[in-house]
This record gives structure tokens, sequence and C-alpha cells, in this order.
């Protein structure tokens, strides 16, 4: 099986290619990614050595139809991770946003069908679905209208229905997936959990959004990775399969958790102003992927947050000589970390 992967050098991109390499020693990978901001090499260090001759980096835009004509030809299935995906820089300037996320998608559907219509999955986000009220019960699932609130959701959101559009319009083998808030090891400084844990070991301030009690769902990232190789094993085409960690937070109670496990004072929690149309909440049932699949989170938040501080605490290196500038006052530009590991 030979499989091109859009934006494997970001964070769950990359985690996906460890994950796939490891468990299928008969796959092999292409990865086309542009290298923008948040995208990074060292994510996949060791990786070609590691699985001779079955893994390939291609630098490149999703636009650029030759480039992708190209390597769709030579690929048995396309796993679509490349977006752009900060909600605050899709506030300031949404133009990037439409880009990428519908015409690049739009390149790699035209593509797909006429290499012989390539099986084609496409990873989307459950902010498509809008916000829930923070006292609701009910939750997100395949079947919940759409109800995007910021460009980047819409954006995705136009994704989403394009990839449904190719399916019903012209029978192009897809699937879907929608899931919650990921975590782990290589994400990107400007999400919350990556952001807290490396200003705490600094001890610099927390940024808490707003009144904090904004929450979110939380996935540690090998659980998503191991639900969308279900979905390419045993999903059923043209469906939609949500994904999510059954780990309800918010602001205050992640900068807690973050806090209490380093050992660091709560009064390192600071309030900054909210983003615009910051949605409530957002919750995902996935009981869709459970009962079809047989796929269900199996890292606690509990654990998955210890692994994820233990690997940041034990790769600071990582992020050498690396500043993170995200648009936003909340995001304060990091110092490089210097350590002997």
């Amino acid at each position: 099986m030979r499989i091109l992967v859009t934006g494997g050098a970001g964070f769950i991109g990359s985690n996906f290619i460890w994950y796939i390499l490891k468990k299928y020693p008969d796959y092999s990978i292409v990865n086309l990614d542009l290298l923008t901001y948040s995208a990074n090499l060292k994510n996949l260090k060791g990786v070609e050595e590691k699985f001779k001759g079955r893994y390939r980096f291609v630098k490149g835009d999703i636009c650029d139809e030759a480039l992708v004509d190209e390597l769709v030809s030579d690929c048995d299935m396309i796993v679509h991770f490349a977006a752009e995906s900060n909600v605050d820089a899709s506030i300031k300037n949404p133009d990037i946003f439409l880009k990428t996320n519908i015409l690049g998608t739009h390149t790699l559907l035209k593509s797909a069908l006429k290499n012989n219509k390539k099986r084609f999955h496409h990873i989307s986000t459950d902010e498509v679905f809008g916000e829930l009220s923070l006292d609701a019960k009910r939750k997100f699932n395949e079947k919940s209208p759409y109800n995007p609130r910021s460009p980047y959701s819409a954006s995705k959101a136009a994704s989403d229905h394009l990839v449904r559009a190719y399916f019903y319009t012209y029978g192009l083998p897809v699937t879907i997936s929608n899931c919650s808030n990921n975590y782990g090891p290589f994400q990107f400084p400007e999400k919350i959990i990556p952001l807290f844990i490396l200003n705490a070991l600094q001890d610099k301030k927390l940024p808490i959004y707003g009144d904090g009690k904004c929450v979110r769902d939380y996935i540690f990232v090998e659980d998503h990775c191991r639900g969308i190789d279900m979905v390419l094993h045993k999903g059923k085409i043209g469906e939609t399969y949500c994904f999510g960690g059954n780990s309800e937070k918010n602001g205050i109670e992640i900068a807690d958790v973050i806090l209490k496990n380093l050992g660091k004072s709560e009064k390192l929690k600071e309030f900054v102003s909210d983003r615009p149309g910051h949605d409530r909440r957002y919750a995902i049932n996935f009981k869709k992927s459970k009962d079809e699949l047989g796929w269900e989170p199996e890292f606690s938040f509990e654990k998955g947050i210890k692994l994820t501080i233990n690997w940041y605490k034990d790769n600071l290196n990582f992020y050498y000589e690396r500043s993170y500038s995200c648009g936003r006052d909340r995001f304060k530009t990091l110092p490089a970390y210097k350590s002997d590991k």
C-alpha cells in the first residue's frame, strides 16, 4: 500500500506517519508538505533511516496541480491532513485559509478523480458544527448540522462539503473524520496545552481566554491516529466518523492540571481578552465509530497529559533557537531553549 499523506510534517500528520510505518511493514508513505510555520521536519527525524525505502518527503503546495498529479498517480490512497488551522490567524487573515483548505482540497480531489478514482480520506474538525452551550447534554455526532463560526471552521466546512460532493457526483471513494482537540508530542505551541506546558516550565504566565470556561473535548493524538487507521481499513465509503477523547476540559482546568503536574504556582494563571466569536463548548459523541469500527479512546486525559508533559520536558532542545509568534497578544513569543539533552 502506497499512501500519499498531505501535511505530514505537522503535528497530527507526523504522528500518523510514525504510527502507520511502525504498524504496517509493507506500507510506504510519501509526505507532501509546504513546511509553513507550524510544520517541522524534526517531527520525523530518523524516519527515513528506521523505515528504509518506505518514506519520502516532498516539499510542495497542495494547490500545485502538476505536482499533486505526479504524486497522486503513484499512490493507492490519499490521507489529507494539510490545512491552515489557527483560529486566531484565520480571523486576522482569512485568505490563506480559503486557498489552502478549500482550493487545496479541491486540487487533491480533482487529481484523485482523474487518476483512477483513488481512495481519499479527509481529516476534519468538530469546529464545523459550531458550538454547544455549557449546560447542554448533547454532543456533536455525524448527523449534526454544520454551523461554522470562524473563517477557519467555515473553510473546513466547505472542504468537507466538497469531499462529499465528489462522492455523490463522481463516485470518488471518500471518507471523512471529524475529531475533537488533539494533544500530544510534536504539537506546535500556538495551541493551549503545549503553550501552557512550555510557559509553565519557564515560570511564565499561562494566558487564559476570557472567563476561562470555554470547554473543549481533548483526544490524545495516538488515539486519533488509530481511529484514522480503522476508517481506512474498516470504514464504509461515503461515510463520516467522529472521534473524541471523552475528556471535556475548560481553560482553567487545563492550566490547573499542567501547573499541578509541574509543581508550579497557580499564580501563573493570567486571564486575557477573549477571542472574537469564541465558541463556548465542543463535545463529540463517538458511538458510530465504536459500533462500526470498534474504536474508542484508550488514553484517559490523566494518562495522556502526563505523557505529553513528560515529552515536552524531555525535548526542550526540540525548540532550540526557534521562536513562536502566533499573531495575538495571548501567544507571547517564546525565547530559544537551551538544553544539554
